[in-house]
């Protein structure tokens, strides 16, 4: 074997990491379900391919997370400083976007506000300008101006989140609902589990594989994409958490976000 030299680089922690790390223990309280769901996506990458302006698969799943979440509200709830239970009658998304920062590429929390009653063609633009315009994102410039500082302060971020976490007025910046999408890191199928961290619902959208499925009493190649619902069972039981699977099902499985009402009955087709 040739000899080459052996070298180990030291470099100082990056801040957005402190921040990462700051969020993860922000979830510990909370007592997560896990869902790992299969669903045919078949229907919806036929639509999304012929879609004029052109739509994404993580706007059209963000779209029906919404949809799914506005029809049983229970499953985003949480509660406040005083214990009450908080619950919202509309669906601000909180997702990831990856952009350039000091130490690398970053994924940076961003907001899709009313997400349940907006087109995916609309979320697919804003998602799209948002990566490109990285310094129109809150969480960028907040973290540019006061990450460095502010995560060097003992138990600084510790307090930010437990406030992101309680308080209402808060919760208006963050969202109420968490869609994070990873599985176009990998290629192929695969879920993807994390932690909860602000919010009582987190969507973790995985790959994506080609698979044989039953339909109509046939065997069928289908795209199949797998998805990890994760509820926190401090604020709901296991029985709305599967009528909320269950409904985020049928609009992903229908494309109901994307094929004109008429259509909607011809599923898996």
């Amino acid at each position: 074997m040739a000899d080459r030299p052996r070298r180990v680089e030291v470099r100082g922690f990056p801040a957005n990491r402190r921040l990462v790390i700051a969020a993860m223990q922000a979830g510990r309280r909370r007592v997560p379900m896990y869902g790992l769901v299969e669903l045919d996506v078949t229907r919806a990458n036929r639509l999304l391919a012929g879609s004029r302006p052109r739509a994404t698969l993580t706007a059209f799943i963000i779209a029906s997370v919404a949809r799914a979440a506005a029809a049983h509200p229970e499953v985003h709830a949480y509660r406040n400083w005083r214990g009450q239970l908080v619950r919202h009658q509309h669906v601000d998304v909180g997702t990831m976007v990856e952009v350039p920062a000091r130490q690398g590429l970053f994924a940076v929390p961003c907001r899709l506000r009313d997400a349940d009653i907006r087109s995916v063609p609309d979320l697919t633009a804003e998602l799209h300008r948002l990566k490109h315009e990285p310094s129109a994102i809150g969480s960028v410039r907040w973290a540019d101006r006061f990450g460095p500082v502010v995560t060097r302060i003992p138990g600084a971020v510790r307090g930010m989140y437990a406030v992101l976490a309680r308080s209402v007025s808060a919760r208006q910046s963050v969202g109420t609902v968490a869609v994070t999408a990873v599985g176009m890191f990998a290629g192929g199928g695969g879920f993807g589990l994390t932690p909860l961290t602000l919010m009582s619902l987190e969507v973790v959208v995985g790959g994506m594989s080609q698979r044989p499925r039953v339909v109509d009493g046939q065997i069928q190649v289908r795209d199949v994409l797998d998805l990890t619902l994760i509820i926190d069972h401090n604020v709901v039981d296991g029985a709305p958490a599967a009528r909320f699977g269950a409904e985020l099902r049928e609009l992903v499985e229908s494309a109901a976000v994307l094929a004109p009402a008429a259509d909607r009955q011809q599923r898996r087709r």
